[in-house]
């Protein structure tokens, strides 16, 4: 089988394969080094009774040195069945050869037996040969006191007994083999199951649809195929490990593809608000305007134009506050200095108490010292006044509104709570969005609740001071909290601030 086919065959076959190419391998290089061994080992003995065959031949030869084809020696007893001996001139010609037989005489040699012989020296070598009608012999040639004498012994019993060996040794062979290949089948099959239950795994995988971006438990391999000791545990863990990081991805990009989807829709609703706060403002002016060109008698020219201006005003104020979210946005530095917060939402409830006197405004200050912030001042009153306005905005005349200012930990706090109806459950989570209004209809009957863009303004600025804010509303009770860092210096001098005063 050549490499290309085997590649193309699964492990569980090539390790099969391999294994009995290479048992089959061994075995025969065990038999034949056996069946060799042994060879040499009887062909050493058969050499041996040669030797002693031929030095007994030529000890009975020399009685009768003179009879040059005298083989009578071979009437001796004591001769195996089967042995040849021969008589040989100074020449190495064959004088005369006879094989002694079993209970009989000896028979003499014929020609063709005879030429089968020659060649032979009396050096006393070993060779085979064989005679024709009496098989293979090994034979040897002795010489002494002019004496020259040839011996052979059959060599069948070496080779019966060698092809006996090389067939048993090739049934065992078989035999071993068939069951080797059985138990390596087996074992083979058992040890690359793990490796199986890793690819079945990996095949399930590949066929969930990560294209669609859904987020699903995708299959694990067993924890007993991750065993790190062995290869197919480590490829295991592996999988394991890099399952692990496709569903944090497409859990990610899940999550991206959520906050795209969800900015997409606030953008769309910004656009969409925005685009009606300046229309209607614009409605307005562009309707006044008509109404002037018709002439005065429809309108009075003096009404007209304080409509005008206030909706300019209006619109224009809408216009700032969204180029302020957009700087915001963009992250573009703000003013950076040391603001008193407490003087700074005193001031800021001064101005809650001129703008609506039908609320009951109290101010708490509890202090150790002057909690003083890093950042711009004109934000951060911002902040409180927005905070009070929404208050004020959206809560009945009499409404007791507490502005309250601590510093502990590090953080300067404000809180500003009402006693007002609070905020409605589902308008919790969102009330820090943009164009966020209790009242979701467009078409607002009263303007002076604002654009929804209060909140969104305070959150803002809170987050580019590194601060945070917080909404905690039922019946009764509203409290926003805004939490700033402290520079960690007090004023120049040390104040001790204990104060509630009542600003109705």
């Amino acid at each position: 089988m050549n490499a290309g086919r085997l590649r193309g065959r699964s492990l569980r076959t090539r390790l099969l394969l391999l294994i009995t190419a290479i048992l089959v391998t061994v075995c025969a290089a065990m038999a034949l080094t056996t069946v060799f061994a042994q060879r040499a080992y009887l062909l050493g003995n058969l050499d041996d009774r040669v030797t002693n065959a031929a030095e007994r031949s030529l000890g009975g030869a020399s009685l009768h040195p003179d009879l040059t084809g005298d083989l009578t020696f071979l009437n001796e007893s004591g001769h195996p069945a089967g042995m040849l001996a021969a008589r040989l001139d100074t020449d190495g010609t064959i004088l005369a050869a006879a094989t002694v037989g079993q209970d009989a005489p000896p028979r003499n040699l014929t020609a063709a037996q005879t030429a089968a012989l020659s060649g032979i020296g009396t050096d006393g070598s070993y060779h085979t040969r064989t005679v024709p009608g009496l098989g293979t012999y090994r034979v040897t040639g002795l010489a002494g006191d002019g004496v020259r004498v040839l011996t052979g012994l059959p060599m069948g019993d070496v080779q019966d007994m060698i092809s006996g060996l090389v067939a048993i040794e090739a049934v065992v062979a078989a035999l071993g083999l068939t069951a080797a290949g059985c138990v390596c089948a087996v074992v083979i099959r058992r040890q690359l199951r793990p490796l199986g239950r890793v690819a079945a795994t990996a095949v399930e995988v590949s066929r969930a649809p990560l294209c669609r971006g859904e987020v699903t438990a995708l299959t694990r391999v067993p924890e007993r195929d991750t065993d790190p000791g062995s290869e197919a545990g480590q490829v295991g863990a592996a999988l394991n490990r890099m399952i692990d990081h496709v569903e944090s991805s497409l859990a990610e990009r899940q999550r991206g593809e959520e906050r795209v989807r969800r900015s997409e829709e606030r953008m769309r609703r910004f656009l969409a608000d925005a685009s009606h706060e300046l229309r209607t403002p614009l409605a307005s002016i562009s309707g006044y305007a008509e109404l002037m060109n018709r002439g005065t008698d429809r309108i009075e020219p003096g009404m007209a134009w304080r409509r005008v201006t206030a909706e300019s005003a209006r619109m224009t104020g809408l216009v700032e506050d969204l180029l302020l979210l957009a700087r915001l946005d963009e992250g573009r530095p703000l003013q950076s200095a040391e603001v008193d917060l407490a003087s700074l939402v005193a001031e800021a409830v001064w101005d809650a108490r001129a703008a609506g006197d039908g609320h009951d405004w109290q101010l708490e200050l509890c202090l150790d010292t002057a909690p003083l912030v890093l950042g711009d001042e004109a934000r951060l009153h911002q902040v409180v006044a927005n905070l009070l306005a929404n208050a004020r905005v959206h809560t009945p005349a009499g409404t007791r509104v507490v502005a309250a200012v601590e510093a502990r930990e590090g953080l300067g706090t404000i809180r500003v709570r009402d006693d007002g109806p609070g905020i409605p459950p589902d308008l919790l989570p969102s009330v820090f969005e943009r164009f966020t209004r209790a009242d979701a209809s467009r078409a607002r009957a009263d303007q002076s609740t604002g654009s929804g863009l209060g909140l969104a303004i305070v959150a803002a600025i809170t987050a580019a001071h590194g601060g945070r804010i917080d909404v905690r509303s039922e019946p009764g009770r509203t409290e926003f909290t805004v939490e700033l860092p402290l520079t960690g210096e007090t004023g120049a001098d040390t104040l001790t601030w204990s104060a509630r005063a009542s600003m109705r």
